[in-house]
């Protein structure tokens, strides 16, 4: 992902906030842990746990009306390379979301391989993310736990979706993770060669696909890194078992001025009633649909809002498939 100069201001404005001597502790968990450092700014806590030795940071948005006495989903809200949790939170923003529907929204940071913060979803393949060490699976998974030993989740209702990389890595976690994973959105990211030969699911898994036809960073039809939407959306059709004649339809072109229009390809009749999904923006670039900040140089689709789209289609879903 592109580096925003506007993001990176609100970066900037929201590290300083951290800093502030008035900011509370987190009142909200159900137990403290001397190894976490927590800032609570609000609605907002910036949190760390060591990992294999490493200190991983993560920023939780927990929404006005949680009170601990129900158990709600958890999405993770992965960055894309070059970009941050708090880039991310602004940019892919599901905030608003979060306050009306109740779920926890946590934005994990990745670890820097070549002067870049990035996801651990190919080690190998040119291109990708080779030469990187980290284990971000495993980060993952430990992050899911200490996050449910601290609030009250529904471990059948945890999510996982991101931008670019950050895709990437929600469809890793599907193939690697997916006992603890419902349902993954992937925006702009995709299914590296290693990530498709290794995927390993367990259960039936709804999975969504926002993309752009004209992505010149993560490309449409595939790259010696990256496998191509077909592919990544027939894996998933055949996995989940579902019928591989499509439901097309396609939403109104509200904005005729942004270059693209929307079709939505729903693959329904999946296992435990699980659907495979795919919002094909013709046109759209390496982009967040809906988002309020434009990238330089690049046209973002406004027919569809990429957050909303996203958790309409986590929360008809759980662990077990069709809620």
């Amino acid at each position: 992902m592109r580096k925003i100069t506007t993001i990176l201001i609100l970066t900037i404005l929201f590290t300083s906030c951290t800093s502030c001597t008035s900011c509370s502790k987190n009142s909200n968990s159900k137990n403290s842990s001397s190894e976490m450092e927590v800032e609570n700014l609000g609605s907002h806590i910036k949190e760390s746990i060591m990992h294999n030795g490493i200190q991983r940071d993560y920023i939780l948005y927990i929404p006005a009306i949680y009170d601990g006495n129900t158990d709600v989903p958890l999405v993770l809200n992965f960055h894309g390379i070059e970009s941050n949790a708090t880039e991310q939170m602004f940019y892919g923003d599901f905030r608003e979301i979060a306050d009306t529907e109740g779920f926890i929204l946590v934005h994990p940071e990745g670890t820097l391989l070549n002067g870049d913060q990035h996801w651990n979803v190919d080690s190998f393949t040119p291109g990708t993310t080779t030469g990187s060490t980290a284990d971000d699976v495993g980060f993952t998974e430990v992050l899911i736990d200490k996050l449910a030993s601290l609030y009250t989740i529904n471990l059948d209702r945890v999510y996982s979706t991101g931008m670019s990389n950050g895709g990437f890595m929600s469809l890793l976690l599907a193939c690697q993770l997916s006992e603890k994973i419902a349902a993954v959105a992937s925006v702009t990211g995709s299914m590296t060669p290693e990530t498709y030969a290794l995927c390993n699911p367990q259960h039936p898994t709804p999975v969504l696909q926002i993309h752009g036809t004209s992505d010149a960073d993560v490309p449409y039809d595939g790259v010696f890194w990256s496998r191509s939407i077909d592919d990544v959306i027939s894996y998933w059709v055949n996995y989940n078992n579902c019928d591989t004649d499509p439901t097309i339809t396609s939403f109104q072109d509200i904005d005729s001025l942004d270059g693209s229009t929307v079709e939505h390809f729903v693959y329904s009749g999946g296992d435990n009633g699980v659907t495979t999904e795919h919002m094909k923006v013709t046109g759209g670039n390496h982009t967040w649909s809906g988002a309020d900040i434009d990238l330089p140089g690049l046209n973002t689709n406004q027919d569809i809002n990429a957050s909303i789209e996203v958790w309409k289609f986590f929360s008809r879903f759980d662990i077990n498939g069709e809620r």
